[in-house]
């Protein structure tokens, strides 16, 4: 029997049998359907898997015909974290001419709402600029991070203080005066980044810190869409599960705890987003072939759930790419390709 080269979930190089591989693909898939109570993957989709794993070549692709365009999340950040000494415009400036990117993305280092806040006047001559010298759709993003509305560095009672001490009510009262907070902040953002001329706002990370997070960025688009009915919205996903951290919270009569991507995009479509990208958590120590059977599972049962196109967050520690700083290109390419013709996703 033939032996594949792939990789684990950290990006370790391993060496698996086909039988292994074909086992890990079942078990993928069958974890994420068990999990969502959505369809596994089909045969013909495992087999499919199988062989895009199969191949020898370093890197696949999509046929020609079944390109995908590609969104960005803090774009004008990841030359920085390769060490290369560029402003903000120029690096926007790499993105469209020497890398070809089919939209852009302008961001602040600090890559969260409420940091951008008091700074938000010398982020809109830089996205004036920007916006003079490229031609892709330039969107401003952030994460909403509710995290930082919490002491030290918030003014709120820290919730995950509160909730070891016993202390329910207090940490759950926590989390709501954060969410109102939040609101506030993405609104006065997005609203002052779209009306300097950006093409839309994205989202970025959403609900990493649970069912609060996600009703504060739901309500936020919520009151973008209403102020800018053509306003361009992006919502991309921290993991697969909604955690319950506060575990009471609803959206249009909604429990948000334990959603998964079919179900939250449904909210998402709603509240007026108009891309939303599902992110499926990697399992370090599972294979990449268990990994993206897994996402894809996920991610076609959200796309067929939807109205609105559907960009799944393919990158590093998510949707079957490994985690890893610089992700090796033949999981890249691999998890690329199984997501675009399996899931019939719109970009990625």
């Amino acid at each position: 029997m033939g032996k594949i080269q792939t990789r684990m979930g950290d990006g370790r190089r391993v060496e698996l049998t086909e039988a292994e591989v074909r086992s890990d693909l079942e078990e993928g898939t069958n974890d994420a359907a068990d999990r969502a109570k959505v369809s596994p993957l089909t045969p013909d989709e495992i087999e499919y898997l199988f062989e895009i794993h199969q191949c020898t070549d370093k890197a696949v692709s999509v046929e020609q015909g079944k390109e995908v365009c590609l969104t960005y999340d803090s774009s004008t950040t990841k030359l920085k974290r390769a060490h290369i000494s560029l402003s903000k415009i120029q690096s926007l400036q790499v993105l469209e001419r020497a890398l070809g990117a089919d939209s852009l993305e302008l961001a602040h280092i600090d890559y969260s709402f409420k940091p951008v806040k008091p700074i938000v006047v010398f982020e809109q001559p830089v996205l004036e600029q920007a916006l003079l010298i490229t031609i892709p759709p330039l969107l401003y993003g952030a994460m909403p991070n509710l995290g930082l509305y919490s002491q030290p560095n918030g003014p709120c009672p820290n919730p995950m203080d509160l909730l070891p001490q016993g202390k329910i009510s207090e940490a759950k009262a926590s989390f709501e005066a954060a969410v109102e907070l939040a609101i506030k902040d993405m609104v006065y953002v997005g609203s002052q980044m779209y009306e300097t001329g950006a093409d839309g706002i994205n989202f970025d990370t959403t609900a990493a810190a649970g069912d609060a997070e996600f009703l504060a960025t739901l309500r936020a688009v919520e009151i973008l869409r209403e102020k800018y009915p053509k306003m361009g919205i992006e919502m991309g996903m921290a993991s697969e599960f909604i955690l319950g951290l506060h575990g009471d919270l609803t959206y249009d009569g909604v429990r948000l705890a334990g959603l998964y991507p079919h179900d939250q995009v449904k909210l998402a479509q709603k509240a007026g987003v108009t891309i939303f990208g599902p992110a499926i958590n990697i399992i370090s120590n599972r294979s990449l072939p268990f990994n993206l059977a897994r996402s894809v599972t996920y991610t076609r049962a959200c796309t067929e759930a939807a109205d609105i196109p559907i960009h799944a967050a393919v990158g590093m520690g998510v949707c079957g790419i490994p985690l890893a700083i610089t992700p090796p290109v033949d999981a890249v390419s691999r998890a690329s390709k199984a997501h675009v013709e399996i899931c019939r996703l719109d970009g990625l």
